[in-house]
C-alpha cells in the first residue's frame, strides 16, 4: 500500500501518523516502491503515533516534529572567514611533474631490471613490441597490393632489418636463434639471406671480472688461480691462463690455459647473464610463437616446448660433457670411424654446470678451404700438432709477458713453411666422406645426433699417414632417437631412394604427415620424383591468368595449407625431425661449400640401409633379410652414382658445378617457376 493509504487507515482507527513531509513530496516515486520497501521505510523512520489529540498538546507535537525533522540551516557567510583565490598551476608545471614521476618510475624499473635480472624484462618487452609490429606488417601488407605501398620485396627487407637488429641487440640466446634461422636461409627470401649471413660473426666478449665471478660462483668461491692452479705473475710451478677469450659465441666464450702438469686446456665459461636471461628468453619465444600460431593459423606452437627444452639443455655444460663422453665412446667402438674422428677429452674435476674444461685442439677450421688443400710442408711421416691425440709441444712461458691480458699460446704453425703459405695437403673428398660417415652413423646406427655441425665446430688435422682427422667440438645440442624411430628413419630413407611410395606413405602416416611427396622433397632437399605430385599440383594448379604478384600471394597461401598437412597430426609428429633436418641441412651446406666432392645423398642412403643390417636389437633372421635387401639396394644406388659422376665430369671440365649445386639450382628453378619463391644459398657468405 502507499504512504497516503497508510495514513488514512491510521486516522480511521483514531490514530495520528506523523510522517516527514518529504515522503509525500515525492509520492509519485514512492508509489513504485514494493510493499517490502515500504515497510522498511516505515520501520526506519519510526513515525510518532498517538491515540488521540487529547493525549499530546499542540506544543509538544510541534516540538517533536521540529526536533526530529528540522531542516538543515547553512552557515552564515561571516562564519566562513575571508575567501581565498584558487591556486592556478601552469600547464607546463603539471606536465613536468607527470614527466618527472614517469621518469623516476621508469628509471627505478630499469635499474632493478639491469641489476637483478640482467635486462631480461627489457629484452622481453622489446621482443613483444617488435614481434607485434612484424606480425601486423605481414598481416596488413602481405597481399598483391600492400596497403603501405611498395611490394613484397620491400616488406621482406624492412622486417629482415627489424629482426636482425632485435637479435643482435638482445644477444645471448637470441643469437643462437638467429644462427638457426641463418642455416635455413636458402628457403628464406633473399632479403633475409643477406641480413642473416652475418649471424656467424663472433659475439662480443664478456669482461674478465664477469668470467671470474662465474668461476667463483660455480666452484665455491675459489678464484681461477685456485681452481686451475694458474698464476698471472709467472710464479714457479704454476700454470698460465689467458684472460682474453680465444673465441666468443652466443652463450659462452673459450679461454686458453696451461695447467701446472703441462696439459693445455680450453676453458669454456658461460656468460654470466645467460643463467638469468634464458628462462625469460624462452618464455618470450613461447609467447610470440603462441601469438603467431593463432594469428597466422599455422600449427607451430606444439613444437615449441621441445625446441625450448633442447635450447635449455644447451646451456647446461654437465649435459654437454655427458654428450661428449658418450660420443667419444661410440666413435671408438666403431671400426669404420676409429682413427678418423676425434672427440676432445673432458676434465670433470675442472668442470661444472657453467664451466667446462676440455682438451685444447690445434687444427684448421672447415671453412679454411685454402689451408686444407694447400701443400704440406711439415715433413714426411709427420702430422699436424695434436693429431691422433699426441701431446702438444711444451709452451715456453718464461719469455712471454703473463699478465693475462695478452696472448700466451704459441701459434705452432711451423708446418706452414717459411713462406707461411703451406697447408695440410688433404683431399676434400676424404674430409667430406669422414664427415658424412660420422653424422650418418649418428642418425642411423646410434640414434644420438649432434645438431650443430656448422664449420666453426669442426676442426681438421693431418695424421702422419697423410689422412685427415676430423675433430668435433661443442656437444651441447643433441637429440636422442628411440630404437623404433631410428629404424623407421632408416626405412624412410631407403623408401625415398628407391621410390617405394607404399612404404613412404606408411611411415609418414605413422608420423602424422599427409603430404609424403612434399615431406620427401624437404628431406632430400631436392625434388622428389617418385611420388604422385599431388601436393605440388594442388599448390601450383589453376594459377594461369594471374599477375606475378597475385600468383606469388596465392602460392604462399597454398603452401601454408601444405604446411598444415605436413603437421596435420601434431601429436604424432616426431619432434626429433626438427633438429635432424637441421643437421642434414648444415652437412649439405658444408659439402656444397667444399665444392660437392662426394655424392652426399648416395652415402646417406647407404648408411640408412646398412644400419638395418648392423642393428643388434633385431633378430638374426631379420638382419639376414635386411642384408639381402641391402645388396639389392646397392644396385639401385648405381644410378645415383651415374648422375653424380656426370655432374663431377662437368665440374672438372668447367661446364658446371657440383652435384649439390646442381640440385639446389634445380630446386631454385622449380621454386621460381612454379611457386614464385626465390631460393638462394649464401649461408657462409660475409
Amino acid at each position: 500500500m502507499s504512504l497516503r493509504t497508510t495514513g488514512q487507515y491510521l486516522r480511521s482507527n483514531g490514530l495520528q501518523c506523523r510522517l516527514p513531509n518529504t515522503h509525500f513530496r515525492y509520492s509519485q516515486t514512492f508509489q513504485r516502491i514494493s510493499n517490502r520497501s515500504l515497510h522498511t521505510i516505515l520501520r526506519n523512520d519510526r513515525p510518532s503515533i498517538a491515540p488521540s489529540k487529547t493525549n499530546f498538546t499542540k506544543a509538544s507535537t510541534r516540538s517533536i516534529q521540529s526536533q526530529r525533522f528540522q531542516s538543515f540551516a547553512p552557515p552564515s557567510p561571516e562564519s566562513l572567514g575571508k575567501a581565498r583565490p584558487a591556486k592556478l598551476y601552469p600547464r607546463s608545471i603539471k606536465w613536468g611533474r607527470r614527466l618527472l614521476i614517469v621518469s623516476l618510475v621508469g628509471g627505478t624499473f630499469y635499474l632493478f631490471d639491469t641489476q637483478f635480472y640482467a635486462s631480461s624484462i627489457t629484452r622481453s618487452l622489446r621482443t613483444f613490441g617488435l614481434g607485434i609490429v612484424v606480425a601486423l606488417d605481414y598481416k596488413l601488407n602481405f597481399r598483391p597490393k600492400p596497403w603501405l605501398g611498395g611490394d613484397i620485396t620491400d616488406l621482406h627487407r624492412r622486417n629482415a632489418e627489424r629482426l636482425f637488429e632485435l637479435l643482435h641487440q638482445n644477444g645471448g640466446l637470441y643469437l643462437k636463434i638467429g644462427q638457426a634461422i641463418a642455416m635455413q636461409s636458402a628457403v628464406l627470401p633473399p632479403e633475409f639471406q643477406k641480413m642473416f649471413s652475418r649471424m656467424f660473426d663472433d659475439a662480443p666478449q664478456n669482461t674478465w671480472s664477469d668470467i671470474e665471478k662465474v668461476i667463483r660462483e660455480d666452484f665455491g668461491g675459489r678464484s681461477p688461480e685456485e681452481v686451475f692452479g694458474v698464476s698471472f705473475s709467472n710464479e714457479p710451478g704454476k700454470g698460465v691462463m689467458e684472460k682474453k677469450a680465444r673465441a666468443s659465441a652466443s652463450v659462452a666464450q673459450v679461454h686458453w690455459a696451461r695447467l701446472p702438469d703441462g696439459r693445455e686446456v680450453a676453458i669454456k665459461v658461460q656468460k654470466r647473464e645467460i643463467e638469468q636471461q634464458v628462462g625469460w628468453d624462452l618464455w618470450a619465444f613461447k609467447v610470440m610463437m603462441k601469438v603467431y600460431t593463432y594469428w597466422f593459423d599455422l600449427p607451430f606452437y606444439s613444437l615449441v616446448p621441445y625446441i625450448a627444452e633442447r635450447l635449455m639443455l644447451e646451456t647446461d655444460f654437465v649435459n654437454e660433457a655427458n654428450n661428449s663422453e658418450k660420443m667419444a665412446e661410440l666413435v671408438s667402438s666403431e671400426p669404420r670411424l676409429r682413427g678418423r674422428v676425434y672427440i676432445p677429452k673432458v676434465y670433470r674435476d675442472l668442470s661444472s654446470k657453467r664451466v667446462m674444461t676440455a682438451e685444447w685442439i690445434e687444427g684448421v677450421r672447415l671453412w679454411d678451404k685454402e689451408t686444407l688443400t694447400g701443400p704440406w710442408l711439415g715433413g714426411n711421416g709427420r702430422g699436424s700438432p695434436g693429431a691422433k691425440g699426441t701431446p702438444l709441444p711444451p709452451v715456453d712461458t718464461q719469455t712471454r709477458s703473463n699478465d693475462g691480458n695478452g696472448l700466451i699460446k704459441p701459434s705452432r704453425d711451423e708446418w706452414r713453411g717459411r713462406s707461411g703459405k703451406g697447408g695440410l695437403g688433404l683431399s676434400l673428398k676424404q674430409v667430406m666422406t669422414t664427415m658424412i660417415d660420422l653424422f650418418s652413423a649418428q642418425m642411423f646406427l646410434w640414434g644420438l645426433v649432434h645438431c650443430d655441425p656448422h664449420p666453426g665446430n669442426i676442426f681438421i688435422r693431418r695424421q702422419p699417414n697423410g689422412q685427415p682427422e676430423l675433430v668435433l667440438i661443442d656437444h651441447g645440442l643433441y637429440v636422442s632417437m628411440t630404437p623404433n624411430f631410428r629404424r623407421q628413419y632408416c626405412q624412410f630413407w631407403k623408401a625415398i631412394m628407391t621410390f617405394d611410395n607404399e612404404t613412404l606413405s606408411e611411415i609418414t602416416s605413422a608420423w602424422g604427415v599427409k603430404a609424403p611427396d612434399l615431406f620427401a622433397s624437404a628431406t632430400l632437399m631436392r625434388p622428389y620424383e617418385g611420388g604422385d605430385s599431388s601436393t605440388k599440383d594442388r599448390i601450383t594448379g589453376e594459377l594461369k591468368g594471374l599477375t606475378p604478384a597475385e600468383r606469388h600471394y596465392e602460392v604462399q597461401e597454398r603452401m601454408r595449407q601444405g604446411i598444415r598437412e605436413v603437421l596435420s597430426e601434431e601429436e604424432n609428429f616426431p619432434r626429433e625431425l626438427l633438429f635432424i633436418g637441421r643437421n642434414m641441412r648444415i652437412v649439405q651446406g658444408n659439402n656444397q661449400f667444399l665444392g660437392s666432392p662426394v655424392n652426399r645423398i648416395k652415402m646417406t642412403g647407404w648408411w640408412a640401409s646398412r644400419s638395418l643390417v648392423d642393428d643388434k636389437d633385431l633378430s638374426f633372421t631379420q638382419r639376414w633379410a635386411n642384408a639381402w635387401r641391402h645388396l639389392l639396394f646397392r644396385f639401385v644406388l648405381f644410378s645415383s652414382d651415374v648422375v653424380w659422376w656426370g655432374s663431377r665430369l662437368r665440374q672438372v671440365l668447367g661446364w658446371g658445378h657440383g652435384m649439390d649445386d646442381d640440385l639446389e639450382r634445380q630446386m631454385r628453378f622449380i621454386a621460381k617457376d612454379q611457386f614464385g619463391v626465390e631460393l638462394q644459398h649464401s649461408v657462409f657468405d660475409g
